[in-house]
């Protein structure tokens, strides 16, 4: 059951909230790129999908390979789903990605406070910073911060609509982790596939 409590929501049930309905996405199939870890246990968790793209490293990286994506594919639809870990690892992306202003890129951040893939040590957010705030500063033009369920079912449609930074508050209590497919190799394949990419 979803918790919007003080420790905040279920993190498994808002990624499924927000990849409900893929194909309810202007231009087609919504294409999600996922960062290191959870997010890509909780996507994989929430169906998996040729359109669906995980990153098993580079952390940091989710934002910058969702801008080369939804600058490969202006017609399509891109989300980036990511922890605040990746984020911060991140930060310079947000400010690119505000530069570059692609009008079909998103970025959800399932903020939870920690560094769970090390050890669960407490991150920045935890500590002060605000990456909403981060990325307005960086030059988005709308950002938010979504603390109730009520908020993420709000927000779904939004992310596949607009160009929106979106900051989630979630629960650090681990989860079961859902293992997608990890072969990168093929991963790659398949979602060029999706996007009607002939191989190599």
């Amino acid at each position: 059951m979803p918790r919007s409590d003080e420790t905040g929501l279920d993190r498994r049930a808002v990624v499924a909230e927000l990849l409900r309905d893929p194909a309810d996405t202007p231009g087609g199939e919504l294409l999600v790129v996922t960062g290191l870890g959870s997010t890509t246990y909780d996507a994989g968790a929430a169906g998996d999908r040729a359109e669906n793209f995980y990153l098993w490293g580079a952390m940091g990286g989710a934002a910058m390979i969702g801008l080369g994506v939804a600058l490969a594919q202006p017609t399509r639809r891109v989300l980036v789903l990511t922890g605040d870990g990746e984020a911060l690892m991140g930060m310079g992306a947000l400010s690119t990605i505000a530069a570059r202003a692609p009008a079909n890129l998103s970025i959800a951040v399932m903020d939870n406070g920690q560094f769970a893939e090390t050890g669960h040590q407490p991150s920045h957010t935890s500590l002060g910073t605000d990456l909403a705030a981060v990325a307005a500063a960086c030059g988005w033009k709308t950002t938010l911060t979504a603390t109730t369920m009520a908020q993420v079912t709000t927000l779904r449609p939004r992310l596949r609509r607009e160009v929106l930074f979106a900051v989630v508050k979630i629960s650090p209590a681990d989860v079961p982790r859902f293992l997608p497919p990890r072969d990168a190799a093929a991963l790659s394949v398949r979602f060029r596939a999706a996007l009607g990419i002939a191989a190599d």
